[in-house]
């Protein structure tokens, strides 16, 4: 898009042409950041469910001041001689005009309560997904949960609805972000991700959201290598850099890669014995997701582990001594591309509550079958209470590994 803005700028300032952009982005505040980034001054919509059921991004279209779509592929080097220089006719080309409503007008936010009601009394696939869309695209955080319950039901009712079941796994991943996250909501969204693509094996911007969490193996390019570029050149024009909710990191800045790459073996493991107290009352909760949560034989897998204070006990990081430290053994025959990960306090204070993640890559045998057991384990400094002890802690965490049935 980038080049499409420079070459329309001159356009849109001289009224001759709009420019409205979509994203099928799963996070809209980081298409914000590109949009400072490369300076683009007209308006983006988000579309993290692909109301619009494209395949393939880019999709540029033209549309003229009547609302009839001329060109679905323009290019930038003609469309001043074929689109914008051109007189077009209302009744021109007998092509479908854009949706309005009975006066005219762009059609207003949807009423959420009337699409729930009409869900309830219907109970058919399509009135629960209408409602679940909505519920998402307008509806925010506080309607996540129904929208989740929403999709269930749709798929329930239609179990080869492919878009129901990939909109599902936005709105689990919507949630996971959020205030509101629940054990196993990424993992939830990765399985309904992988499920649509299952359904739809050529929907490209499906695959590229599990992609985009996936091994380097699988990559195409990296997702979010740019975020930090973007910071600095923003940065240095004198402007602040629009906020992240969630920071990209791990997965999402990993280069593609055509070889596995093997963990150094100069790290030691800092429990060998196993000898650090375990974290028996679950101070620390853990969170693990693999991308793709099967893996064929011979192949990778990306392991997210996310681990947080239990704030039903009131725990939180002790943050005046070491940091999370997060080990992973080496199952026979497996590769590991990092065993030893440590994750330093995202504050200067002396406590916190935030979530800490790590992941990494692990490559099956050739000969791998039925399930691989991963031995991985976190120490870390967490305290109890307001004024409780602060204890040094162990916690064993269970990874394992499906391994596809290739005779299926």
């Amino acid at each position: 898009m980038p080049v499409w803005h420079k070459k329309t700028q001159e356009w849109v300032a001289s009224g001759k042409l709009v420019v409205l952009g979509i994203t099928q982005e799963q996070h809209p505040d980081r298409c914000r950041l590109f949009a400072q980034w490369q300076k683009f001054d007209w308006p983006i919509l988000w579309d993290p469910i692909n109301v619009m059921e494209s395949t393939a991004v880019p999709i540029v279209i033209a549309i003229d001041e009547h609302g009839i779509v001329r060109s679905t592929r323009p290019r930038p080097d003609t469309i001043e001689a074929e689109f914008l220089n051109v007189a077009f006719s209302k009744d021109g080309t007998g092509t479908p005009e854009a949706s309005t409503d009975a006066d005219g007008q762009v059609p207003k936010q949807p009423d959420l309560a009337a699409l729930q009601q009409i869900a309830v009394q219907e109970k058919t696939a399509r009135s629960y997904r209408d409602f679940a869309d909505a519920a998402i695209l307008w509806g925010g955080t506080t309607q996540v949960d129904a929208a989740i319950a929403a999709y269930a039901n749709a798929s329930k009712q239609k179990p080869d609805d492919a878009a129901a079941m990939f909109r599902s796994g936005v709105a689990y991943r919507v949630r996971y972000d959020s205030a509101l996250r629940q054990p196993d909501d990424f993992r939830n969204a990765v399985q309904r991700w992988e499920q649509a693509l299952a359904l739809n094996p050529n929907q490209y911007i499906w695959r590229r959201r599990i992609q985009q969490y996936g091994p380097r193996l699988e990559k195409p390019y990296s997702f979010y290598d740019w975020v930090e570029q973007a910071r600095q050149e923003i940065s240095a024009r004198g402007e602040e850099p629009l906020p992240l909710v969630v920071v990209p990191q791990g997965a999402e800045l990993a280069h593609p890669a055509r070889s596995f790459g093997i963990a150094s073996e100069e790290a030691k493991s800092p429990d060998p014995e196993g000898r650090i107290q375990r974290d028996t009352n679950s101070l620390i909760l853990a969170e693990i997701t693999l991308v793709p949560s099967e893996v064929r034989p011979g192949g990778s897998t990306r392991v997210h582990i996310a681990l947080s204070p239990n704030v039903t006990l009131q725990a939180h990081w002790n943050n005046e001594a070491d940091p999370l430290h997060v080990w992973v053994d080496v199952p026979e025959g497996c590769q590991i591309s990092q065993r030893s990960h440590t994750v330093a306090p995202g504050t200067n204070e002396s406590t916190s509550l935030e979530v800490r993640r790590v992941d990494f890559e692990v490559q099956v045998p050739a000969d791998a079958t039925g399930t691989i057991k991963l031995p991985v384990y976190a120490l870390y400094f967490v305290c109890e209470d307001v004024d409780g002890e602060c204890q040094y802690l162990r916690q064993d965490l269970e990874v394992e590994i499906a391994i596809a049935d290739v005779g299926k």
